[in-house]
């Protein structure tokens, strides 16, 4: 099970502390660092907290882990949604200010892609994940590389202050601009994290 729970790093006044735990008794902590050009040679690691938008019960967390210079992991764990597919999309903006989590912008798309299916689409927004699969007891556990992307890089790859949004359905991966996947009920900004 995955919780996050913040507390004001005492340190510094700008950066907060998340204790991850990915399993029982395997407690991992991290830094979200505020100041991303500082830290950004350093974090190999961004974390999205995930909370709920438009109503939704849903809570929890995306980590990016740097795979290479070109390449990230996204390891995205839920809990409390609906059984089913449900799309996940990093969007433009990294603000999940909205109710409804409209403020985090359209799709990540600095190529101007049409919409598709990464790793089986020759055309795809830099922002299209896939779906995860959420069980009959709420909880959904997805694990992916995603080439193209970086923790810090450049304007066309960074993920860095951008939004990780979870969808009420799945994304058909064909319909434009955003695959039908439905309102938005999970949002989370993408930080720099130092473990």
């Amino acid at each position: 099970m995955t919780s996050c729970n913040q507390s004001q790093n005492s340190e510094t006044t700008s950066d907060k502390v998340i204790s991850l735990e990915p399993s029982p008794g395997n407690s991992k902590q991290f830094t979200i660092v505020k100041s991303e050009q500082e830290n950004a040679d350093k974090g190999e690691k961004a974390i999205a907290k995930l909370s709920s938008a438009s109503g939704s019960d849903l809570i929890g967390d995306a980590i990016f882990t740097k795979v290479d210079e070109n390449t990230v992991n996204i390891y995205v764990h839920v809990k409390s949604v609906n059984p089913g597919e449900h799309a996940i999309h990093i969007h433009e903006n990294g603000d999940c200010s909205a109710r409804d989590a409209k403020s985090a912008g359209g799709h990540w798309n600095p190529s101007g892609e049409e919409h598709g299916k990464r790793k089986e689409s020759s055309e795809f927004h830099k922002g299209d994940i896939t779906n995860i699969m959420v069980g009959e007891n709420g909880n959904g556990i997805l694990s992916m590389n995603m080439e193209g992307c970086t923790i810090g890089g450049d304007e066309n790859t960074n993920i860095l202050n951008k939004a990780v949004i979870i969808h009420a359905s799945a994304d058909d991966f064909t319909s434009q601009p955003s695959g039908a996947a439905g309102k938005r009920i999970g949002c989370g900004v993408i930080e720099v994290a130092i473990q």
